[in-house]
């Protein structure tokens, strides 16, 4: 990856990956409230013709590359090694290839996991609104190797000692797979697509967390396996996503028992809890409280 391939991507696109949507679309012009420091009004602006982005709000303006190193702070070279990792085909193997059938330089190796402290990891989750302290209590810090190279990332550990990683470039599962619960006592348990989501309602003051149990899928397809845990309970409140899958399985098990509730109306009509946390600034302005 150089900067001529990385300013050739699809800026609003990538704005998109970042958890960053238009407020408006005029045209090839989309304007965002600014990614790069908190404003009320949307007034950066990304024309999508010719991939470029102004933020009228300080003057500066640029290419995709230019955009990255402000958003992340970075060195050019830092962020396009980053670019590359998200981008490199390792990851739609991943993806789509059992690990075990992947050649062990191809793999991706946990190295060590510590406390979460890495300014930049908790910046970003504070851009996507998770609270400090939720963050590192339930977050840490994995070291990972991944072909000859190591890299640091946030990771949330699932009940099977694997990992969800995560930074602002991509997002990877180690081995095992599974689901993540968290056992409270309760009759009562609420179900997340991914951790962002159990941390964005966490991170959400005037939501009633308390006296219930969680569970965090780690990934849609992990639902059956969990059914299970689930079905133990009284009453499964389902915060799952609010595109296709999402909608699938809730409708699914919707029709499995008179438990299962759909929660997904807190966040209408954004796609997820996590959006909705980051553009509506939910965590203040909320006025609802759920009865788990």
């Amino acid at each position: 990856m150089n900067c001529e391939k990385a300013n050739e991507m699809d800026l609003v696109n990538y704005l998109k990956q970042l958890g960053h949507e238009p407020k408006k679309v005029r045209s090839k012009d989309h304007w965002y409230r600014s990614p790069l420091r908190e404003e009320s009004t949307a007034s950066f602006k990304v024309n999508q013709k010719l991939n470029v982005w102004y933020d009228h709000g300080t003057g500066e303006g640029g290419s995709l590359v230019d955009f990255g190193i402000k958003y992340f702070e970075c060195s050019v070279s830092d962020f396009l090694e980053k670019l590359t990792l998200s981008d490199f085909s390792i990851t739609k193997h991943l993806h789509n290839t059992h690990e075990s059938d992947l050649p062990t330089e191809n793999k991706l190796q946990i190295i060590a996991v510590n406390p979460l402290i890495s300014k930049n990891l908790i910046r970003y989750l504070e851009r996507r609104g998770i609270g400090l302290a939720v963050a590192q209590k339930f977050c840490q810090e994995v070291e990972y190797s991944f072909g000859d190279k190591s890299y640091h990332a946030i990771g949330f550990r699932n009940d099977d000692g694997g990992y969800e990683i995560r930074d602002p470039f991509y997002k990877y599962s180690s081995v095992p797979k599974a689901v993540s619960t968290f056992i409270n006592g309760s009759k009562n348990v609420a179900v997340f697509e991914g951790f962002m989501d159990y941390l964005s309602y966490l991170s959400i003051p005037k939501l009633k967390t308390e006296n219930a149990d969680f569970l965090v899928l780690n990934g849609a397809s992990l639902f059956e396996s969990a059914k299970p845990f689930l079905e133990v309970h009284d009453k499964i409140n389902l915060f799952l996503d609010r595109d296709a899958t999402g909608k699938k399985l809730t409708a699914h098990a919707l029709t499995r028992s008179k438990k299962y509730e759909d929660k997904s109306n807190l966040f209408e009509p954004y796609k997820d809890l996590n959006e909705w946390l980051m553009l509506t600034k939910a965590s203040k302005n909320i006025k609802t409280k759920l009865k788990l």
